[in-house]
């Protein structure tokens, strides 16, 4: 049986799925992509989802197999490291590597996956069918039945069936739906936290407000707001605050409280909000959750990725590059056993779940990191170590880098080792300086804490 006989479904045309349909019928199979919402690129909207996300190396190196880095990367802004935005304080600068060619993109979601679907209509052998929402999938055979939006039902076929559908996932709720014979696991864990979207305009000469070179964190301790270039002057800004308390969205629920909220808080992004009423209350208040199952597959057949298998928060900046690298190494594993999709489907569920938990727990430990450390005295120290160390040693990385910039190292790798190195690192720094510290003997003494 050639390639071409071999019909893959594809349910979520989002980046994950989209990125898999492409390198799939990369290779000659015939794919069939299907999704619940209307083809994105006759539409403006954004469907409430963040309009910003942060490329590095791991998306990057998925998209090299496609072909495609250039072409994404025509639409990126480097952000080089955080601007971060005390109460009182001039904005200060931290880089995100001690390397000059090491640093993360802003991109827009929409934008990005408009360019994966213009590249999937490039292959005859990949077909899109949008407004298709499915309503079941049956994993013993990989078949799924679609409602059109006409109303009327459609079912499907292929050799195998894949789930890129999202944290709500359908493919994967039928797994969870024969969990005592598929030994399924499945949790579920959110964020006391919630987000909200806001936005700086362009300048009136179309620029930037604040610097554009720069992810902004106004870090408060048990709350924060980011914010993100794109690439037409303005910035998504997106505020990570509880539900309940002072600083809650339950409590900021009148524009008078809102505005008094910023002017004691957020004094130096108050200006820069020129919509900030509009803003705030059209938009609504999102959920921060992090899913971890397991086993991905089911009867050799079925197969979920993306945020249906691993929906991860968005603290790392990873969650897309650990959606692009399921696609890399998918098709790795799918090369190395041919075309038995059984083997393919065993060997890639047991090998990626324990790296993608792992950056889930990164995630969740950077959204403290960001929110309170990034103001913490040693937390300082530590960065400025790191970027010492980075600076004159090729060979070393940071934690950071060890995820973000390090991506032939797996996430369960990097975190072993960065968090090690963190530890060292700040009992190092607790009563010393810098500028005290002889590098070459801290890299000595980091490599002997291994």
């Amino acid at each position: 049986m050639s390639n071409k006989e071999h019909k893959v479904i594809i349910i979520g045309a989002g980046l994950c799925g989209t990125l898999l349909g492409i390198r799939l019928a990369q290779k000659g199979y015939t794919v069939e992509l299907y999704e619940k919402r209307t083809d994105l690129r006759l539409t403006t909207e954004e469907g409430g989802r963040s309009i910003n996300l942060a490329l590095s190396h791991r998306g990057l190196m998925a998209l090299d197999t496609a072909g495609m880095r250039e072409e994404v990367l025509k639409y990126c802004i480097p952000m080089r490291g955080r601007m971060i935005h005390s109460i009182g304080q001039d904005a200060r600068f931290s880089s995100y590597s001690g390397r000059e060619d090491e640093y993360i993109n802003s991109v827009s979601r929409s934008g990005l996956n408009r360019t994966l679907l213009e590249k999937a209509d490039t292959y005859d052998n990949l077909q899109v069918f949008f407004e298709h929402s499915c309503t079941s999938a049956d994993i013993e055979n990989a078949t799924a039945t679609f409602q059109r939006a006409d109303g009327t039902l459609v079912k499907v076929a292929g050799t195998v069936l894949i789930g890129t559908d999202g944290a709500g996932s359908v493919v994967r709720r039928a797994m969870m739906s024969r969990s005592s014979r598929l030994l399924f696991n499945f949790s579920q864990h959110f964020l006391r936290s919630g987000y909200k979207e806001l936005t700086i305009p362009p300048a009136p000469d179309g620029g930037y407000r604040i610097d554009s070179n720069a992810l902004h964190i106004w870090p408060r301790g048990a709350y924060m707001t980011i914010a993100l270039p794109n690439m037409d002057g303005s910035f998504t800004v997106t505020m990570f605050h509880p539900y309940d308390g002072e600083a809650g969205f339950n409590t900021l629920d009148t524009f008078a409280k809102v505005k008094s909220f910023f002017e004691e808080h957020y004094p130096s992004l108050l200006p820069h909000l020129i919509g900030l009423q509009e803003d705030y209350f059209d938009n609504p208040v999102g959920t921060l959750g992090t899913i971890k199952c397991y086993p991905w597959q089911a009867y050799g057949k079925t197969l979920v990725m993306g945020d249906a298998a691993h929906a991860i928060v968005p603290f790392y900046g990873q969650g897309m590059n650990a959606a692009f690298e399921d696609v890399r190494i998918f098709i790795e594993t799918l090369e190395q056993h041919g075309e038995d999709w059984a083997a393919t489907l065993e060997a890639f569920s047991e090998e990626r779940p324990a790296n993608t938990d792992a950056i889930a727990d990164l995630a969740i430990d950077n959204f403290y990191e960001m929110q309170d450390k990034v103001d913490d005295t040693d937390f300082i120290k530590k960065r400025s170590l790191e970027m010492a160390l980075e600076d004159q040693f090729p060979d070393y990385y940071s934690k950071y880098s060890l995820v973000t910039f390090k991506p032939e190292l797996s996430y369960a790798e990097a975190m072993v080792k960065g968090r090690q190195q963190d530890e060292f690192l700040l009992k190092l720094v607790a009563d010393k300086e810098v500028e005290d510290l002889d590098l070459e003997e801290v890299l000595r003494e980091v490599k002997e804490n291994k």
